[in-house]
């Protein structure tokens, strides 16, 4: 009889133990993730509601993604293709504020010049007030500081805290806040801290340089959380369950539930600033919570009000809705806007989403 030889075996050993550890070392995946489809009907939703909802996003073309349960059930378009996705970058960066909130980095009450010395200038016109020395973390995750829209180095309109403004020069602060904070681009932070442990890669995801301001900051690659991200729909999906699940993937706390709370609620400081803007943005600061919207107050009728999305310009979209445990994600062109606010455009796609549950069934999280 012949005598196999232990040294293939040896070998094979030696290489599965090195990849192992070499995607514990990254935190990449050990193993690839696919998402498991299901019938609507078998997770207890009206089919053809989620086609109302899907029919209505395709008269802005693009890709789409609705989960329920930890499984697709309703899927459009190119799921592959990249999308620049403007806004939804808000939501996205801001994780990387619970990742530096849960390493000690900072904390919302910070004053933003503590981790930032020369956050607001330029312009120099800023320093002729005492705002700068005043703005505080929360203030620039809740687009209360008080900086103009553009994305650039933009004048303060209000006294931090007093009134809710939109901007992308806001959030961009705070993207500079961390990136120093950790010393360290922060496109390679989320890399390796978010993006990788959900098995998302750059063919998924790419984060352009800052458009606004130099490339780096102290030597460093300088992003934007005001725009910048495109990505595919599976990553918003990955995105938005890792959300949904409190922060957790396949067993693995990646950020921490207390700022996942934060992030889809309403701050009490805000609700009911007035907005600079009232025509445009409505009552935004009564549904608005870590560069996070969502329907607290009830704005969009026949949505639960536990229900929170990114938002960019195009209509990208990750929405979640714990409650009914759906996660969707949605990118591709503008859809057509009429009157009733600047909330009246999600209706027609999240209302019949959430009207498509008729029963229930047990949660499955995923392998």
């Amino acid at each position: 009889m012949q005598i196999e030889s232990s040294r293939p075996r040896r070998v094979f050993a030696v290489t599965l133990l090195a990849a192992v550890m070499s995607c514990a070392a990254t935190g990449a995946p050990a193993e690839e993730f696919r998402w498991e489809t299901a019938s609507p009907s078998s997770l207890g939703m009206d089919e053809s509601k989620l086609h109302e909802a899907r029919d209505y996003a395709l008269t802005g073309g693009g890709s789409g993604y609705i989960l329920r349960h930890g499984k697709l059930v309703v899927s459009w378009g190119d799921p592959k293709r990249l999308y620049d996705l403007k806004s939804t970058t808000k939501s996205i960066g801001v994780t990387a504020l619970g990742l530096a909130i849960m390493d000690g980095k900072m904390k919302l009450s910070d004053t933003a010049r503590d981790h930032h010395p020369t956050l607001a200038t330029p312009p120099d016109e800023n320093v002729k007030t005492s705002w700068p020395d005043r703005i505080t973390i929360m203030h620039l995750a809740t687009q209360t500081a008080g900086f103009d829209k553009p994305g650039g180095y933009v004048r303060l309109l209000f006294e931090p805290g007093t009134r809710w403004h939109y901007s992308d020069s806001g959030p961009n602060w705070l993207a500079e806040c961390i990136t120093l904070a950790y010393k360290q681009d922060v496109w390679k932070l989320m890399s390796e801290r978010v993006f990788s442990p959900l098995g998302i890669t750059e063919t998924d995801l790419t984060w352009r340089r800052n458009a606004y301001r130099p490339a780096e900051i102290d030597g460093i690659p300088r992003r934007e959380f005001g725009s910048g991200i495109s990505a595919n729909v599976d990553a918003m999906a990955r995105i938005g369950y890792l959300y949904l699940r409190g922060g957790s993937w396949q067993g693995k706390q990646v950020i921490p539930r207390s700022f996942i709370d934060q992030a889809r609620s309403v701050v009490p400081e805000v609700v009911g600033l007035p907005e600079w803007d009232e025509k445009q943005y409505g009552n935004a600061s009564d549904h608005y919570g870590l560069l996070w919207w969502n329907n607290a107050d009830g704005t969009l009728t026949g949505v639960p009000k536990d229900s929170y999305w990114s938002w960019g310009l195009y209509e990208s979209l990750i929405v979640v809705i714990p409650g009914l445990d759906i996660v969707v994600a949605r990118a591709g062109e503008s859809w057509k806007r009429g009157e009733g606010g600047h909330y009246a455009v999600l209706k027609p796609f999240l209302e019949p989403i959430a009207s498509s549950v008729k029963g229930d069934a047990v949660k499955d999280e995923p392998n």
